[in-house]
């Protein structure tokens, strides 16, 4: 028993709350030394009344042996818990004698009270099982719960089936037919801390036989890895970010980070292994440890830590007896905290915390992950023995399809005594705990062990990805979620050492990727291998602009100026090869059009582009000519790569005219015999390579023909609808969903393009408005007045959502695509690239928002309001 005066000055200076208690209630006093049955005893013989009181003077009680050193943390829980069973024991017979009738009722225990190791402050949370009189059981029940709960803690039974809106009190056999048809993963791992703690006991323990073999088959069933994920994906996001750097519970290095892994292992092995089936996290991370599935050390470090952190948590709540798990972030609350736990300083205390957070914060690494390369790679140790049928369950509940091809890649990767195995191992964890949380992460591990086999003699790969910071879970992040990236980097495997800094995945310019290309092309007397230079350039920047696009580092117009950039540069190398030795060569120029020429370039585009040149004679014409085939055709070489595919069909006079018409020749079309849609196509038009004073002249030409004052007479406004009309109707591919097309449908990129492009055509006059790119042309409309906020606002955020599901449709795939998948695991990849972990309703009804809202302002520029 600890000494009355040093308990009482340990409580009163650990505790406000029971502070003020006692100076209140002095004859409380005796609760501070008293032996646990005789606390118990205050509750069993206190009424409605009375059961604040015995609950205070039993929290002195434990409180005091806890903090006098008397007991350790998992006692200190413990003794909660015994306290919380006793006080629903009471609680139900209190309402019980309100209640009275023939029943049985059974209380079970869940959560940290269900598994022994209570805070201070905190919700009890329980289920009822009954058998018999079921209205009367739940009666009692809820006033149990109505007793209990304002005199001690909150009772929450929360955790039944169907939350909130299910039935308070179920059967035994209701209970089993909810959990064979409808409970989901999070259920079953909430049920490995069930335990009976009131009432009818033999009802509890029959109740848990017959859940058992449900809660230890649960990660065979369906659906179990979305439902690890999406609980991985709530734990994140349950605290605010500024927030999570104070959060010891729920913030990165938590105990709930220790606590969802050690549970997870359980619902994995414990089908397997009895003496997994324990309830508290400390007992379990003993058995995992003693059944091999975790190192001693590994065990051992993450037992202190969640000892540190929940005796944190106690110290915090006792403060105020308030519910909390935020470190105080200076000032007295902190001194105070620092004090009570033994630290001079609260410096001293504030180094403990990161300590131990950075142990618990690589908890996946070492549960989850490290272990599987111990089943395949037979390291020798009397402590992990798990077997590969094991690893591969293991793989299997984490996301991976087939976990037997899973475990020969990691068995090819960290096989042998070398360095690269031993580095391997090392890196393994974390490049599988990233592709786990990637959609597709088989192929993302036979794509990183295809890297690995290419690399894996040369000495910076494996530097690079074990000290490269962000270089190794970049890559893997990468590999699992983009096919398109992955082909790339398989050609040029040198490229990934772009992912160890920010810096190196910011687009090269136009000017500089113009002068590589050309240097490089110079360096080839053969215009094949010249152009095969400027594809390797090119290559390299896709994979660059592909990384920074996928990592967050570039948003959508950022992602669209750079890819423009670089057909540009293209462009403008292959021309000169092309043009290299041709006699009787005039000027000549390339000018982007659609997407390239607005800097709107995806990665599944074509180059939209016309030719012209300013020469006079017939020589002159063929010369031209001859260049611009050449330039296509060296483009068009079969190749690895993603082609360059230069479409010339928005030419004067299209296919039907000459492949480079002369600037006269076209000056001379635009002038007389253009259509308005051709004047509508230049406002997209831009010089890209050739000729300087040529792209000038041309560029004087363009001007005076797209950039009108006065706008549309009233039968151009009428030809404009005609023809978006029959865009709308005609060229939305057959059987294509119209809300659900990126491009051609409701609210896609044609849609909001063609409103931009009718304010400029209304409004030539206003140079602010002379521009190739949509979403600038919005944003100067709105700026003179001639579009209002909203629609602006509405526009401008579907161009961007919609240009990046685009996007990423193409880089997931590694193919161009326009419309959103239909359904299934391609669906559910790309909700998740999106950041909407795989809830694919979710990302769908953003998606068809956002069209929704901007069909109808683009619909209001283009017909009128309504």
């Amino acid at each position: 028993m600890p000494d009355p005066d040093g308990a009482r000055l340990a409580v009163i200076e650990a505790s406000n709350a029971l502070g003020d208690f006692l100076r209140a209630h002095p004859d409380a006093e005796a609760a501070l030394t008293e032996d646990e049955e005789a606390g118990l005893a205050r509750v069993r013989g206190a009424d409605a009344s009375g059961l604040n009181f015995s609950w205070r003077a039993n929290l002195l009680r434990i409180s005091a042996a806890d903090l006098t050193g008397e007991t350790e943390m998992p006692a200190t829980s413990a003794a909660l818990s015994r306290l919380a069973d006793t006080i629903l024991a009471r609680g139900l017979d209190l309402a019980r004698a309100e209640l009275p009738g023939e029943t049985r009722l059974a209380v079970i225990a869940m959560g940290k009270s269900g598994a022994e190791e209570l805070n201070y402050v905190s919700d009890v949370d329980v289920v009822f099982v009954a058998e018999g009189n079921l209205d009367l059981a739940t009666r009692q029940a809820a006033r149990m719960i109505q007793i209990v709960g304002p005199a001690t803690w909150p009772v929450d039974a929360g955790l039944r089936p169907e939350g909130r809106h299910g039935a308070l009190v179920r059967t035994v056999d209701a209970y089993l037919s909810y959990l064979r048809d409808w409970a989901r993963t999070w259920e079953f791992q909430a049920l490995l801390k069930a335990r009976p703690a009131a009432g009818d006991l033999q009802l509890g323990l029959d109740w848990l036989a017959a859940v058992q073999p449900l809660i230890w088959g649960a990660a065979n069933r369906p659906g179990v890895v979305a439902d690890i994920r999406d609980m991985r994906r709530k734990v994140a996001d349950s605290v605010p970010a500024a927030e999570r750097k104070y959060e010891i519970k729920l913030g990165p290095g938590g105990l709930r980070d220790i606590e969802f892994a050690v549970q997870l292992l359980q619902l994995v092995h414990g089908r397997g292994d009895p003496a997994l089936r324990v309830r508290s996290t400390l007992e379990a991370l003993e058995v995992l440890v003693a059944g091999g599935y975790l190192a001693r050390r590994d065990g051992e470090d993450l037992t202190d830590t969640y000892v540190f952190l929940r005796t944190v948590e106690h110290r915090l709540q006792l403060q105020r007896l308030l519910r909390t798990h935020r470190v105080p972030d200076g000032g007295e609350p902190l001194h105070q905290l620092a004090r009570g736990l033994g630290y001079a300083t609260d410096e001293d205390f504030m180094t403990a915390w990161r300590g131990h957070a950075t142990t618990a914060r690589r908890l996946h690494e070492k549960l989850l992950y490290r272990p599987l390369l111990d089943a395949v790679t037979r390291v020798p140790t009397h402590e992990l023995r798990m077997t590969e049928s094991e690893a591969a369950s293991r793989l299997a509940v984490l996301g991976f399809a087939d976990p037997d091809s899973a475990l020969t890649h990691i068995r090819n990767l960290t096989t042998g005594i070398g360095r690269t195995a031993t580095v391997q191992r090392a890196l393994l964890p974390v490049v599988l705990h990233e592709l786990a949380d990637s959609p597709e992460p088989d192929r993302g591990l036979l794509a990183y062990r295809q890297v690995s086999d290419k690399l894996g003699s040369t000495p910076w790969y494996l530097r690079l990805l074990r000290d490269g910071g962000p270089a190794a879970v970049r890559l893997a992040r990468l590999l699992g979620t983009s096919r398109y990236f992955t082909s790339l980097l398989l050609h040029v495997p040198q490229s990934l050492r772009f992912l160890s800094d920010n810096a190196d995945l910011r687009p090269v310019s136009r000017e500089d990727l113009a002068v590589g290309m050309r240097q490089a092309s110079a360096r080839h007397t053969d215009a094949t291998a010249a152009v095969g230079a400027i594809r390797a350039i090119r290559r390299r920047e896709l994979i660059r602009i592909a990384a920074a696009d996928l990592l967050g580092l570039l948003d959508d117009q950022q992602v669209g100026i750079a890819l423009s950039d670089l057909t540009d540069a293209v462009l403008d190398a292959t021309l000169a090869v092309a043009s290299r030795d041709v006699s009787d060569a005039p000027p000549i120029a390339i000018i982007g059009m659609g997407r390239l020429g607005g800097k709107e370039t995806g990665f599944g585009s074509d180059a939209d582009v016309v030719f012209i040149h300013n020469g006079e004679t017939d020589a002159e014409r063929k010369a031209a000519g001859r260049i611009a085939e050449s330039t296509r055709s060296l483009l068009a070489a079969p190749t690895a790569d993603p082609p360059v595919d230069i479409d010339l069909d928005l030419r004067p006079e299209g296919k039907g005219g000459p492949i480079v018409p002369s600037l006269a020749a076209y000056r001379r079309y635009y002038t007389d015999r253009a259509r308005l849609w051709e004047r509508q196509a230049l406002l997209r038009a831009r010089p890209v390579a050739g000729d300087g004073h040529l792209l000038d002249q041309w560029r004087e030409v363009a001007d005076t023909v797209r950039y009108r004052p006065g706008g549309l007479s009233e039968t151009e406004r009428f030809e404009f609808r005609r023809v978006k009309a029959r865009v709308d109707s005609e060229r939305l591919p057959r059987g294509a969903d119209p809300n659900a097309h990126t491009k051609l449908g409701r609210g896609g990129l044609v849609d909001i393009e063609w409103a931009a492009q009718l304010l400029q055509l209304e409004h030539g006059e206003d140079t602010a408005l002379h521009t190739t790119r949509t979403v600038p042309a919005l944003e100067a409309a709105a700026a003179a007045g001639h579009l209002d906020e909203v629609s602006l606002e509405d526009l401008r955020s579907a161009w961007e959502f919609v240009s990046r599901v685009r996007n990423d449709m193409t880089l997931a795939r590694g193919v161009p695509r326009d419309e959103l998948p239909r359904e299934g695991p391609e669906l559910a990849a790309l909700a998740q690239t999106l950041g909407f972990d795989s809830d694919t309703q979710e990302f769908l009804n953003h998606y068809r928002r956002l069209t929704r809202r901007a069909h109808e302002a683009a619909h209001r520029i283009v017909y009128g309001p309504a």
